[in-house]
């Protein structure tokens, strides 16, 4: 079926998706039970966007899916074209599903004459006509409030750290922070498995050079001990390499590196396959092909958590139980 009707027959769930990352949507609707909207979406000969849904939308709460991945402002702009289509169409509410929001690296501006990006992502979605947002792991947390409307925060935290758990000795593990803006993600990874020592990685940016870091030092003590290397998204992994390398300087026993998002931006595969990482580990909120795989690299299933979540929303009940409260 296409979609889930409630018990009292009053409310509708339908599930639509954009074409980032189709193989994300179809693991979803399994986890509901559902087919997934039948749509048209194609290219113009100028690149312009076209879509449509084949079945009516006309009192349905409708959950539109799509990751922002590369090319990333096609797949912006399906998701809004589809948004805009739903509420032409007289559905009841709209939530837009960005498992990976785009821009969310642009929440602030560091220098004079820079745009509010992600702030500017969220206004384009409200006008679109979307009732609601949902995200996985969202870079700065404040982009909740950049929307005028509910926004669901999602953890990927229990789903990384249950596998993690499987894949070391937690008496010996220093969750590491890959600069000093994330000690508090750390920190809460470190409960986790089991309450060990945390470490961070001292280093420097030149704001005016995207994707460019440069890891100086460690802080904490990781000399003998396995650390777990935490992070909310890997890029080209500049970032992350450059702190693997610090740690085993500084006598790591080995580390093993944990994300939710794998952007894997060119050169991040040759990067973290010669790292010196035991295994890199990420979810699928962003597609990742297979030339960008390698023998170290794990991807975890993200479609269980966005479907328990989404069936939260249609039931009315509490996304923030999915998490024991950290949401």
């Amino acid at each position: 079926m296409t979609g889930i009707v409630s018990q009292d027959g009053e409310k509708r769930l339908v599930l639509v998706s954009g074409r980032a990352h189709p193989e994300l949507a179809a693991a979803v609707a399994k986890s509901l039970d559902i087919d997934l909207l039948p749509t048209t979406a194609y290219d113009f000969a100028n690149g312009e966007i076209y879509v449509r849904f084949a079945e009516s939308v006309r009192g349905a709460d409708v959950f539109v899916l799509q990751s922002h991945a590369a090319p990333i402002n096609q797949w912006v702009m399906e998701q809004l074209l589809m948004v805009d289509a739903l509420k032409r169409a007289s559905a009841k509410t709209i939530t837009v599903i960005a498992p990976f929001y785009g821009y969310a690296r642009q929440d602030k501006k560091h220098r004079g004459r820079e745009p509010i990006s992600a702030r500017l992502m969220a206004d384009l979605f409200r006008t679109a006509g979307a009732d609601r947002l949902m995200s996985v792991d969202l870079h700065a947390a404040q982009i909740q409030g950049f929307f005028d409307g509910p926004v669901d925060h999602l953890w990927a935290m229990p789903i990384l750290t249950e596998y993690v758990r499987t894949r070391v000795d937690v008496q010996n593990v220093t969750v590491v922070s890959p600069d000093a803006g994330r000690i508090r993600v750390a920190e809460l990874w470190a409960q986790k498995l089991g309450g060990g020592p945390l470490a961070f990685v001292h280093k420097s940016r030149d704001i005016r050079q995207p994707n460019k870091t440069v890891a100086n030092r460690v802080v904490g003590d990781v000399e003998g001990r396995t650390c777990v290397l935490v992070d909310d998204l890997i890029d080209t992994a500049g970032t992350i390499a450059g702190a693997v390398r610090v740690l085993v300087e500084a006598g790591a026993k080995d580390v093993i590196v944990a994300a939710t998002h794998g952007v894997l931006s060119d050169p991040a595969t040759d990067r973290l396959q010669q790292c010196g990482a035991r295994e890199v580990i990420v979810t699928d909120t962003l597609p990742i092909p297979e030339e960008h795989r390698f023998e170290k690299l794990t991807v975890l299933s993200i479609a269980p958590l966005l479907g328990r979540a989404i069936r939260e929303v249609f039931d009315d009940g509490s996304v923030t139980s999915l998490f024991d409260g950290q949401s």
